[in-house]
């Protein structure tokens, strides 16, 4: 099965390319009050990774995707078969590193990375602050694994913020509860024990970094660990809180893309 079938790939608009790729849990769904507004103008292509949303579940390989760059790799084969060329990349939470990836393994496919609440690492380490001890994740891990459902009724409040919107933590818990639970633990498993901080500084394009307040999946100091060591990038410090602005914020989102691009 090609990358467009496989991944659920949908595009909209016309002109310069604009891809938006979702966080752990969540699906393309997620870009509803963002990408629309791109679409005069850029061809926004949306899609699902491998494993969430309408992605063809027979895909998943769970050795395979036990590591970020096979991630990064299907949004490169998905590029190729657009043939896209300085295209912006949009990528939020876990997502917003993969694009880093696919970006240092072909920087001529995309010219604008916006990361939206990236992590390089969410482990503490040495004088490396990502927000959790590694017994914090383990035990988060472990939560999962046991009780799914339970898990993702306990975080997505947590990772949403914005507890005056309870509407916001339950779409997010409904997302995370329709994913299938063996890849539920997998990707979890993948995305909270990875490590990246040696790749920022191999990025060479031009990059935006959204952060904001109160996230506890990625601290302000996490963002601006990236922004350090990403040569030349800007960071862009949101009044939202939580770690899913498109969703309780879009429209400072949305501002933030068009003063960028």
């Amino acid at each position: 099965m090609n990358a467009i079938k496989r991944n659920n790939v949908v595009q909209r608009g016309s002109g310069r390319a604009m891809m938006f790729a979702h966080g752990y849990g969540c699906d393309q769904n997620m870009w509803r009050f963002v990408a629309p507004t791109f679409e005069e103008n850029f061809t926004t292509v949306l899609f699902d990774h491998v494993g969430a949303g309408g992605s063809d579940l027979s895909a998943y390989d769970f050795e395979q995707y036990s590591s970020l760059d096979r991630y990064a790799e299907d949004i490169l084969e998905i590029g190729s078969e657009l043939n896209l060329r300085d295209a912006i990349f949009v990528g939020h939470s876990v997502s917003a590193m993969i694009g880093a990836l696919a970006t240092i393994k072909s920087p001529s496919m995309f010219s604008d990375l916006i990361m939206i609440g990236p992590s390089p690492r969410y482990i503490d380490d040495d004088n490396y602050r990502g927000g959790f001890s590694a017994g914090d994740i383990e035990e988060l891990l472990v939560f999962l694994a046991d009780n799914h459902l339970g898990w993702s009724a306990a975080m997505a409040p947590a990772i949403m913020g914005n507890p005056e919107r309870p509407e916001l933590a339950e779409e997010l818990t409904n997302s995370f509860c329709r994913t299938d639970p063996d890849i539920a633990k997998s990707f979890a498993r993948t995305t909270f024990l990875s490590d990246n901080r040696n790749d920022l500084t191999n990025i060479t394009t031009r990059t935006l970094i959204l952060q904001c307040s109160d996230d506890v999946i990625a601290p302000t100091n996490v963002g601006e660990y990236v922004h350090e060591n990403i040569a030349g990038s800007q960071i862009v410090y949101l009044g939202a809180t939580g770690h899913c602005p498109h969703l309780s914020a879009p429209s400072e989102v949305i501002s933030a893309i068009q003063d960028f691009v």
